[in-house]
Order: structure tokens, then C-alpha cells, then sequence
């Protein structure tokens, strides 16, 4: 069964749409209540069941989504019903390519991770923490956990192909940060997204604490 909803065009979209949006748009004001998406940064996503994808519309403010803010692309990123995506598509895509059982990537700007991102190169290293078990095949502090930097960059599609170059030579990955610009995270569901988001950002603040610096 197909819903069909109206905008500058009559556009079919799948029935399960209409939950993502609002799963996205709950999703954006935990994460704005966070002050990990200032301005209009940031892009979330989902994977839908026909393997179709809900994202986030270009500049929108996270914080204030409405349902006609969230629009559908196909497994490439080519927009399905007229609106623009972030310019970030291809990373989305990418990890869903990547991950075949995920179905949540976010994509926020937290402070923590921007200034990690400045503290260290190439890596952070997360390990002897217990928050670490918030991250799914981890079962004790005694771990480590290796999150990968990448230098920031306007092309996207060269972004997208070194992030797959590392994800293909690790065994096992469960975010990235962009260098100051933010973080990557995702899981197979969203609230297993939005935990890791959250575990991400308290072992970020640790590390800065560590250095000396002052976590938000």
C-alpha cells in the first residue's frame, strides 16, 4: 500500500516515509537540545524498507523539522521527489552501502568532537572506558575503540572514497570525525544511532578533559 502526498509535484512515496520523518524530526530536537547541531548543520537519515532512504532537505535547522523537511533519495543519493539534499548525501549512501544492516546515519556538529578533531591526527583512541559497551560487540572497559579523523574536504565524492577505503581496511568501525567540522555515527536503528551519539560525546569530553581542555 502507497501513500501519496502533495507538494510542488504529486509524489508516491512508500508508507513507512511518513514514520521515518517523524522518527527525524523527534531525532533533530533531542539532538538540537544537545547543542550538537548549531545553525542549519547537520543531516540525518534512515533506511526504509524497499531500501530507500529519508534525509534531511538542505539548511533546514534541525531543531525545527517539519515533514515537508525531509525528503527521499534513491540507494545512489539522486532525489526521488524534487527536493534538495545536503550536499553530504554520498557519505549517507555510502555507509549504508558499507553496512547492510544499519538503517540510521546522523550527522551532527558536537563541540566535542570538533575539538577532538584538533587535539588529535588521523585518530582517537577510546579505550578503558565503561561507556565503551554502549557500542554494539563491545562487552567490557578493557577495549579500544579507534575512531577515525578525516581531513575535511568541499569535494565530497573524494571524502566519500577515502571514508570507504578505511571502512574497507578495518574490521570494525563505528564512527567518524570530520576535521573541524563533526561526527559521523550510525547503527541499526535510530535510538542505536542516537546511543551512540550520545556515548561518542561523553568519551569525547573525557579525552578533552585528559588534555586539559574544557568539554562542553
Amino acid at each position: 500500500m502507497l501513500h501519496k502526498h502533495q507538494s510542488h509535484n504529486t509524489m508516491t512515496y512508500p508508507t513507512d516515509f511518513y514514520d521515518a520523518a517523524q522518527q527525524l524530526i523527534a531525532a533533530g530536537r533531542f539532538i538540537d537540545s544537545k547543542a550538537w547541531v548549531p545553525a542549519t548543520s547537520g543531516n540525518f537519515s534512515l533506511r526504509l524498507a524497499d531500501g530507500t532512504i529519508a534525509i534531511t532537505v538542505s539548511g533546514k535547522h534541525k531543531g525545527r523539522l517539519q515533514t515537508s523537511d525531509i525528503m527521499l533519495i534513491d540507494a545512489e543519493g539522486r532525489s526521488l521527489d524534487g527536493k534538495k539534499p545536503s550536499a553530504e548525501t554520498l557519505l549517507h549512501t555510502s555507509l549504508y552501502q558499507h553496512f547492510p544492516d544499519i538503517h540510521a546515519v546522523l550527522h551532527p556538529h558536537p563541540l566535542n568532537s570538533v575539538l577532538i578533531s584538533k587535539c588529535y591526527q588521523q585518530r582517537c583512541i577510546l579505550e578503558n572506558y565503561e561507556l565503551l559497551k554502549a557500542f554494539p560487540g563491545i562487552q567490557t572497559h578493557e577495549s579500544q575503540l579507534i575512531v577515525p579523523i578525516f581531513a575535511n574536504d568541499q569535494n565530497i565524492a573524494r571524502l566519500a572514497n577515502l571514508v570507504n577505503s578505511y571502512l574497507a581496511s578495518v574490521e570494525v568501525c563505528h564512527g567518524y570525525i570530520i576535521e573541524g567540522h563533526g561526527l559521523y555515527a550510525w547503527g541499526q536503528t535510530l535510538n542505536d544511532a542516537l546511543r551512540h551519539l550520545e556515548a561518542f560525546d561523553f568519551l569525547f569530553a573525557c579525552e578533552l578533559q585528559l588534555k586539559g581542555m574544557k568539554p562542553l
